[in-house]
């Protein structure tokens, strides 16, 4: 429960979303293994920002081993109104990230969120990307031809800007195989608005759980080639998370009393050794960064990425940006770069 909350109606209505979203996902999903997997429930925590006077949330994170190889499902709202030095007046969002343990079940990547500042304005960022280790076109047609339907007149901007955004740049690819992705998306009607983004939300949630059944349901022969496929993935995904993705690290950037939960999109396990020969294509200082992530992991070629890891690597994030700031330049962007960072400041 978080203590406080943003003093604005439109920040309100952000937050009964982004709540309404997350109960039906973690929903969705509970029912998920209890047909497929060992009914376990998602489990809450907590946590605070600044011991709730600015907020806080809370994330719910997969406990049924057997359906999920990682899975959180993160609330947040974070609101400065006592404090007039910030520019932010709040940050609403959802943010979430399944990995099946079935390699032929694709991975989901949702982020919604309503940022609104002090002096009156107000953006949101819509993303929803399909993220398997072995492809199906059905599963990419499926999602991707929900999404058209959801939100029509911004689908084309919204899939164009996606690829750009998780493009990966020393690999030639891409992290995902569909992206949906508005970034500083506004009209002149916050209702209007609102209504696309609980659209593009709830069909994101009920499209990939029908995709997620399906799998499990006809894809129960899995190879070793299959797995060895979802390591290599999961590796590729580690990868664009900490090197790439600017809400990762804009979020370490502003505070540390979120690191786990900022970090619980990473897969609990990668390929060390796969991860350090991406060293030699990174440019200058990112190939320090790489150097740096590799040094956080546990020993050997195949490692577990458990807690303590999530915070070393926060803290390295953060140690190698405040010493090349110049850097956050090199990670990914849409068409339109956030200024996160600078909000809270």
């Amino acid at each position: 429960m978080i203590i406080t909350k943003a003093q604005s109606l439109r920040a309100d209505s952000a937050y009964l979303l982004v709540c309404d979203l997350q109960s039906r996902f973690v929903n969705g999903l509970d029912k998920i293994s209890q047909q497929f997997g060992q009914g376990c429930c998602f489990t809450p925590i907590e946590w605070l920002r600044d011991e709730g006077l600015h907020g806080g949330g809370v994330r719910f994170m997969a406990s049924d081993n057997t359906l999920f190889n990682r899975g959180s499902v993160n609330i947040s709202q974070v609101h400065y109104d006592d404090d007039q030095s910030k520019k932010l007046a709040s940050a609403t969002a959802i943010s979430t990230i399944i990995h099946p343990d079935n390699p032929l079940a694709p991975s989901v990547h949702i982020h919604i969120s309503w940022t609104e500042m002090k002096e009156g304005s107000g953006y949101w960022r819509l993303m929803a990307d399909l993220n398997p280790s072995n492809e199906f076109d059905t599963d990419k047609e499926r999602f991707a031809g929900q999404l058209k339907q959801a939100a029509p007149k911004q689908y084309d901007v919204a899939a164009e800007q996606g690829d750009v955004y998780f493009y990966i740049p020393v690999l030639g690819r891409h992290r995902g195989v569909t992206h949906f992705y508005l970034e500083n998306y506004f009209s002149t009607d916050f209702d209007q608005d609102l209504e696309l983004a609980k659209t593009v939300g709830e069909v994101a949630i009920d499209t990939y759980c029908d995709i997620f059944s399906s799998a499990l349901t006809t894809r129960q022969t899995v190879t070793i080639d299959n797995r060895n496929r979802q390591l290599d993935y999961h590796t590729l995904y580690f990868f664009q998370v900490l090197t790439l993705d600017r809400g990762t690290t804009s979020g370490l950037l502003v505070h540390d009393q979120n690191d786990v939960g900022i970090l619980a999109s990473l897969p609990s396990t990668i390929n060390r050794a796969l991860l350090a020969s991406w060293v030699s294509k990174m440019p200058s200082p990112q190939n320090e960064l790489l150097q740096q992530i590799v040094a956080c992991l546990p020993e050997g070629d195949i490692c577990r990425v458990e807690d303590d890891t999530k915070r070393a690597l926060a803290n390295c994030l953060r140690q190698h940006y405040r010493k090349h700031p110049e850097a956050i330049n090199m990670q990914a962007s849409g068409f339109v770069i956030p200024s996160t960072v600078n909000n809270h400041r």
